[in-house]
C-alpha cells in the first residue's frame, strides 16, 4: 500500500486546498495520472500519482486544507479496479457534514487533535521560505516561526535556518501577536462564505504592502487621439500580417519600458541597505478572474514588437482564465500596469505589487474638450493615468518625469511602434 502525498509545490508555497478529485476512490490510475486539484496561494496546481495502481481511500475531501507532506490518499498497486469499497469516500464527506452537530467522543478527539496540530503549525504555515529552508528545517528540527530571515521581504533561506539552529537568530516571538477575530451577529439576514485561499493572500499581501513601503501616487493624463488613429489605420494590415489585434495594451506596454530606459529607479527594488537596479524589462499585467486579480508577466518585453505584446498579453490572459497559469507566469516581474478602465473606473490609486516599486494604472477613455495650443478648443479621448512608486528609493520628481515620459511616447505612438 503506497501514500500519494501533497508535494513540494513551489517557493514559498507550503500549503494549498483541494480543490477537486480528479479520480473516485476505486479508480485505476497510472503512475503520472493527474490525481487532485490543489488550489494555492497563486495557482491551481495539479498532483499526480507517483504510483500505478487503484485507489484504496481518499482521506482528505474537497475544501480540506492541506499541507506539504500530507498523505490525501492511499494507493494499492496490487489491487483492481472495482474490488475496493467506494462508499467510503461518501461516508467522509458525510462524516464532516455530520461532526458539526453529532459528533462522537472518538470524533472530538480526532477533530481536537486536529485543532492542535493546526495551532501549532499555523505561524509555520505563514511564513515565507524556499524549499531548501523547509528541508533543512526539517532535518534539524527547527520551527520556521522562530527564525529570523535575512532578507528585507521576509523569505527565510537555509543560512537562516543555520543561524537558528545554533541560537544566532533572533525570535520572532518579538512580533506583535495577532488578536482573534471575533464574529459579529447581526440582527438580519446573512451570508457567510469562506475566502478562498487566493483571496486570503490577496488581502494579507496588500496589507503587506501598505505597511511597509513609502507608497505615494502621481497622476497625469494622456490624449489617446494618435494611437487611436494608428491602430485604426493599421488594424486590417495588422490581423492579416500578425493574425492578433493591435490593442491598447500593446502602446502602453512598450510606453513604460521606454520610461524605465530613462528613469531606471522605477525597475528596481530595495534588498536591506541595497538598491537592485534590474537591467531587464518583465512587465506584470494585471488580470482579473473569478478568483481574484493575478499578475502573470511578460518577459522580455523590451525585445518583443507590439505583436509579440499582444500575443503574450493574449496568451497569458487565457491561462488566468482558464486557470491554467503556472509559477513561472507570475515570478520575478520588475514593473506592473493595471487597467482599471475595462470595468469604467475614471480614477483610483493602485497599490504597488512587492517588492516592485512601481505600478501604471490605466483608466477609462473619455471624450472631453480639450484647449489645444492656438486655444482652440477640441474634443478629445483622454484617460487619466495614476502612478504609485515607493517614495523610499524613487523621488517624486523622479515619479513624475517618469509619468510624463509615459504620456509623451504615448501621444506620439508613430515612433514607438516603428522602432517596437
Amino acid at each position: 500500500m503506497n501514500e500519494i502525498k501533497v508535494p513540494e509545490l513551489a517557493e514559498s508555497i507550503t500549503e494549498g486546498t483541494i480543490a477537486e478529485w480528479l479520480v473516485k476512490q476505486g479508480d485505476k490510475v497510472e503512475k503520472g495520472d493527474p490525481v487532485v486539484e490543489l488550489e494555492t496561494d497563486k495557482v491551481n496546481v495539479e498532483v499526480n500519482s507517483e504510483y500505478s495502481g487503484v485507489i484504496t481511500e481518499i482521506i482528505q475531501v474537497e475544501g480540506d486544507d492541506v499541507e506539504v507532506g500530507d498523505v490525501i490518499a492511499k494507493i494499492d498497486e496490487n489491487a483492481e479496479a472495482g474490488s475496493v469499497n467506494t462508499e467510503s469516500a461518501q461516508g467522509q464527506a458525510d462524516a464532516k457534514e455530520e461532526k458539526q452537530t453529532e459528533a462522537s467522543p472518538k470524533q472530538d478527539i480526532k477533530e481536537e487533535a486536529k485543532k492542535d496540530f493546526k495551532e501549532e503549525t499555523q505561524t509555520s504555515v505563514d511564513v515565507i521560505a524556499s524549499p531548501a529552508a523547509r528541508k533543512r528545517a526539517r532535518e534539524l528540527g527547527i520551527d520556521l516561526s522562530k527564525v529570523s530571515p535575512r532578507d528585507p521581504l521576509g523569505r527565510i533561506r537555509p543560512e537562516d535556518v543555520e543561524d537558528a539552529a545554533k541560537g544566532t537568530a533572533k525570535s520572532s516571538e518579538q512580533k506583535e501577536e495577532k488578536k482573534p477575530i471575533e464574529k459579529i451577529e447581526f440582527d438580519k439576514p446573512v451570508e457567510r462564505i469562506k475566502m478562498s485561499r487566493r483571496r486570503q493572500t490577496i488581502a494579507k499581501r496588500l496589507v503587506e504592502v501598505q505597511q511597509e513601503a513609502a507608497m505615494l501616487t502621481t497622476f497625469n493624463e494622456v490624449d489617446l487621439t494618435n494611437v487611436m488613429k494608428l491602430r485604426s489605420e493599421r488594424k486590417e494590415k495588422f490581423i492579416e500580417k500578425h493574425g492578433v489585434k493591435l490593442g491598447f495594451m500593446s502602446f502602453f506596454t512598450k510606453a513604460v519600458v521606454g520610461a524605465l530606459k530613462d528613469f531606471p529607479l522605477l525597475n528596481a527594488e530595495i534588498q536591506g541597505n541595497e538598491i537592485v537596479m534590474k537591467k531587464f524589462y518583465d512587465i506584470g499585467i494585471a488580470v482579473s478572474t473569478e478568483d481574484g486579480l493575478v499578475v502573470p508577466v511578460v518577459r522580455d518585453a523590451d525585445r518583443l514588437d507590439f505583436a509579440g505584446v499582444e500575443k503574450e498579453i493574449g496568451n497569458l490572459g487565457k491561462k488566468a482564465r482558464d486557470k491554467k497559469l503556472e509559477m513561472s507566469d507570475l515570478q520575478g516581474g520588475s514593473f506592473t500596469i493595471t487597467n482599471g478602465g475595462t470595468f469604467g473606473s475614471m480614477l483610483s490609486t493602485p497599490i504597488l505589487n512587492a517588492p516592485q516599486v512601481g505600478i501604471l494604472g490605466m483608466h477609462n477613455i473619455q471624450k472631453r474638450a480639450v484647449v489645444m495650443p492656438d486655444d482652440s478648443i477640441e474634443v478629445r479621448p483622454m484617460m487619466y493615468l495614476a502612478l504609485s512608486y515607493d517614495h523610499r528609493i524613487v523621488d517624486g520628481k523622479e515619479a513624475v518625469q517618469f509619468l510624463v515620459r509615459v504620456k509623451q511616447l504615448l501621444e506620439d505612438p508613430y515612433d514607438l511602434l516603428l522602432e517596437g
